[in-house]
Protein backbone atom coordinates (compact mmCIF):
# COMPACT_ATOMS: atom_id res chain seq x y z
CA UNK A 1 0.00 0.00 0.00
CA UNK A 2 1.37 3.80 -0.99
CA UNK A 3 2.16 6.18 1.26
CA UNK A 4 2.02 9.93 1.27
CA UNK A 5 4.78 11.99 2.34
CA UNK A 6 4.57 15.94 2.49
CA UNK A 7 7.57 17.48 1.26
CA UNK A 8 8.19 21.07 2.17
CA UNK A 9 10.63 22.96 -0.69
CA UNK A 10 10.83 26.65 -1.73
CA UNK A 11 9.30 27.52 -4.93
CA UNK A 12 12.87 28.18 -6.69
CA UNK A 13 13.79 24.24 -5.49
CA UNK A 14 10.43 22.95 -6.69
CA UNK A 15 10.54 24.52 -9.88
CA UNK A 16 14.74 23.19 -10.45
CA UNK A 17 13.71 19.98 -9.55
CA UNK A 18 10.32 19.63 -11.30
CA UNK A 19 12.25 20.75 -14.51
CA UNK A 20 15.48 18.23 -14.27
CA UNK A 21 11.72 15.76 -13.86
CA UNK A 22 10.84 16.97 -17.34
CA UNK A 23 13.93 16.12 -19.01
CA UNK A 24 13.96 12.84 -17.43
CA UNK A 25 10.48 12.23 -18.56
CA UNK A 26 9.28 11.53 -15.02
CA UNK A 27 6.84 13.58 -12.82
CA UNK A 28 8.19 15.29 -9.92
CA UNK A 29 7.21 12.48 -7.67
CA UNK A 30 8.39 9.79 -9.62
CA UNK A 31 12.05 11.65 -10.15
CA UNK A 32 12.29 12.29 -6.26
CA UNK A 33 11.20 8.69 -5.23
CA UNK A 34 13.84 7.98 -7.70
CA UNK A 35 16.28 10.27 -6.05
CA UNK A 36 15.52 9.05 -2.94
CA UNK A 37 16.28 5.40 -4.18
CA UNK A 38 19.65 6.28 -5.55
CA UNK A 39 20.86 8.02 -2.56
CA UNK A 40 19.53 4.95 -0.37
CA UNK A 41 21.28 2.70 -2.18
CA UNK A 42 24.74 4.30 -1.99
CA UNK A 43 24.42 4.72 1.49
CA UNK A 44 23.73 1.32 1.90
CA UNK A 45 26.45 0.28 -0.34
CA UNK A 46 28.71 1.85 2.67
CA UNK A 47 31.06 2.80 0.28
CA UNK A 48 32.19 -0.32 0.33
CA UNK A 49 35.98 -0.92 -0.87
CA UNK A 50 35.20 -4.81 -1.63
CA UNK A 51 36.16 -5.27 -5.55
CA UNK A 52 39.22 -4.18 -6.86
CA UNK A 53 37.11 -1.52 -9.36
CA UNK A 54 35.23 -0.35 -6.51
CA UNK A 55 38.74 0.65 -5.08
CA UNK A 56 39.80 2.05 -8.63
CA UNK A 57 36.51 4.12 -8.95
CA UNK A 58 37.47 5.45 -5.23
CA UNK A 59 41.02 6.46 -5.94
CA UNK A 60 39.61 7.71 -9.82
CA UNK A 61 37.39 9.73 -7.16
CA UNK A 62 39.97 11.30 -5.31
CA UNK A 63 42.35 11.76 -8.12
CA UNK A 64 39.38 13.92 -9.55
CA UNK A 65 38.56 15.81 -6.35
CA UNK A 66 42.08 16.75 -5.25
CA UNK A 67 44.35 19.10 -7.06
CA UNK A 68 48.21 19.35 -6.64
CA UNK A 69 50.42 16.38 -5.84
CA UNK A 70 50.70 13.64 -3.30
CA UNK A 71 54.08 14.78 -0.75
CA UNK A 72 56.54 11.81 -0.54
CA UNK A 73 56.45 9.49 2.52
CA UNK A 74 59.60 11.68 3.72
CA UNK A 75 57.72 14.74 3.62
CA UNK A 76 54.66 13.21 5.49
CA UNK A 77 57.39 12.22 8.38
CA UNK A 78 58.97 15.74 8.85
CA UNK A 79 55.72 17.28 8.96
CA UNK A 80 54.60 14.77 11.52
CA UNK A 81 57.99 15.60 13.20
CA UNK A 82 58.19 18.97 13.31
CA UNK A 83 54.14 18.74 14.72
CA UNK A 84 55.11 16.86 17.52
CA UNK A 85 57.92 18.76 18.40
CA UNK A 86 56.30 21.88 18.12
CA UNK A 87 52.77 20.73 19.11
CA UNK A 88 51.06 22.23 15.97
CA UNK A 89 50.47 21.22 12.35
CA UNK A 90 52.09 24.19 10.72
CA UNK A 91 49.30 24.92 8.33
Amino acid sequence: MSKRVHLVLDAAEKERFRRMAVREGKTLSAWVRDAARDRAAAMEAGDRLDTPGALQGFFEECDARESGREPDWQEHERVIRDSQSSGGSGT
